[in-house]
């Protein structure tokens, strides 16, 4: 029979992961020891393995628990069955928002998911595929003649560009807040949108 977990367990792991996805948004996976998560945590060294294996599982929860929170916020989205602009712009703005409670794990799921074995990556990338193919898909709604054009996939990673990297230079507290980040974002993006020409691109042969 499966061990019952103590009240509270899921509570302090998120706390435990919060606190290592910090560490290494901050100083990197590499110069982060095992150690330096405990005490973050507050808690004893053998206390945090009863939470995770190793290092490497730490790692990958906090990357797994970030990409399938963005695949929930796009089902969700999806399930509340908008029109094709306002899906799309209700899109943006939660992913800006969501990403303001989410800066440590999105710097780590960007610049640290290379530490994990190819398994565990191509997993994860896989979940990130499905996020970048259902905004494709509502840019489509927007505009279906971009699909022909093939343009849909390249215009959805511009969008993932201007927003993905915010946490380099956007700061709690500051002058912009996510809130107004996510309506600037919207507004730049439908504004370019509609001016998208459909001539084919310069192809590399």
């Amino acid at each position: 029979m499966a061990r019952k977990r103590a009240p509270g367990f899921e509570a302090q792991r998120e706390d435990i992961l919060a606190a290592a996805a910090r560490l290494f948004a901050e100083q990197g996976f590499s110069a982060t020891s095992m150690n330096q998560v405990a005490e973050a945590c507050g808690v004893a060294k053998p206390t945090l393995y009863h939470y995770v294996q190793d290092k490497q599982a730490l790692l990958a929860q906090i990357c797994d628990g970030h990409v399938h929170a963005l695949l929930t916020l796009v089902e969700e989205t999806k399930a509340l069955q908008l029109a094709p602009d306002e899906q799309l712009r209700t899109l943006i703005e939660r992913f800006t928002r969501a990403y303001a409670d989410a800066q440590d794990q999105h710097r780590v799921l960007t610049s640290e998911i290379k530490f994990l074995d190819m398994a565990e990556r191509e997993r994860l990338l896989d979940v990130e595929r499905r996020v970048v193919a259902e905004f494709a898909a509502a840019l489509c709604g927007v505009r279906p003649e971009l699909r022909d054009a093939g343009l849909h996939k390249p215009l959805t990673m511009l969008l993932f560009g201007m927003i993905n990297w915010t946490f380099t230079w956007l700061r709690p507290g500051g002058e912009l807040s996510h809130d107004a980040l996510a309506a600037l974002v919207s507004d730049l993006f439908f504004g370019g949108l509609g001016a998208v020409q459909l001539r084919q691109p310069a192809l590399v042969p």
